[in-house]
């Protein structure tokens, strides 16, 4: 269902792959919402993805970037103003890659150039996104940018790796950046701290469909999906988020504020059980 939320408005998605992309879906909602966006990745993304077909779906132009190079970053935003007719309204940085966990090194036993690839791609790139933003003052009054999180930011989640610290460093950075953005031109930053979820990124994470399935038995809600995540996005881009900014918005299902659920706790108790069986049949 669409409420022309975005009608309108003018915008750029970063890091769209395939359709389990939460970028995918954020960019399908912000089309169906009355946006006109640019869509971007990586040149080594866009050969590996199916970015053209996203394009075509969603009537937008493609603009190859490394979000690692100002100078890509600042011919992005000048050829989107151009392309779009305008400042910019909201942005989506959806952008995350750990070399350690893609070549298995431990957290304990990391290779530290691939640690600072990692940091640069998934942490420093939004510091740089934003300066250009806000150095060219690309951004409307009351813009919107967000970036996607994880709760591995705040607690220990051991095959998270060091994408736990580059998530840690990103919320950092919508927070002190998004101060400025405040108070010299009236935009917001925020990041989303999203349920586990089966993108490609995220299902190369040791042991993630393990965990997928604990994160919801652990919450109340369940996990939230892309495409939820993708609406809760849409509503932060809108007008209807004006004054919500340097958040990090935990959108999880409920799983962020458990302690335990009756279901885990029931998983246990059985599990305690069938020990104890076993300890008597051997007495």
């Amino acid at each position: 269902m669409s409420y022309n939320l975005l009608k309108g408005k003018k915008g750029i998605i970063f890091g769209a792959l395939d359709p389990n992309s939460i970028a995918w879906k954020v960019a399908q909602r912000a089309h169906e919402e009355g946006a006109q966006f640019v869509l971007t990745n990586a040149p080594v993304a866009l050969r590996m993805g199916k970015i053209n077909e996203l394009a075509e779906e969603t009537g937008s132009q493609i603009i190859p970037a490394d979000a690692t190079s100002m100078k890509d970053l600042e011919h992005l935003v000048e050829e989107s103003v151009k392309i779009l007719g305008g400042k910019i309204d909201f942005v989506l940085h959806s952008i995350g890659m750990s070399v350690n966990v893609r070549r298995g090194y431990h957290y304990t036993d990391q290779d530290y150039h691939f640690t600072k690839v990692g940091w640069d791609v998934s942490a420093l790139s939004f510091h740089r996104v934003m300066n250009v933003l806000y150095n060219k003052q690309a951004m409307n009054e009351w813009g919107s940018i967000v970036a996607l999180s994880y709760i591995a930011a705040q607690r220990v989640f051991p095959d998270y790796n060091d994408m736990a610290d580059n998530k840690a460093y990103l919320e950092s950075i919508a927070r002190s950046f998004g101060y400025f953005f405040g108070r010299d031109f009236k935009v917001r930053v925020n990041t989303i701290s999203q349920s586990p979820t089966p993108t490609t990124a995220g299902s190369g994470v040791k042991g993630f469909d393990g965990f997928l399935a604990y994160a919801d038995k652990m919450s109340p809600l369940g996990n939230a999906t892309a495409l939820e995540c993708a609406d809760y996005t849409i509503s932060l881009f809108s007008d209807l988020t004006k004054k919500v900014t340097l958040q990090n918005l935990f959108h999880d299902g409920g799983f962020s504020n458990m302690g335990i659920s009756d279901e885990i706790m029931s998983m246990f108790n059985k599990q305690e059980a069938s020990e104890e069986k076993k300890t008597k049949k051997k007495k």
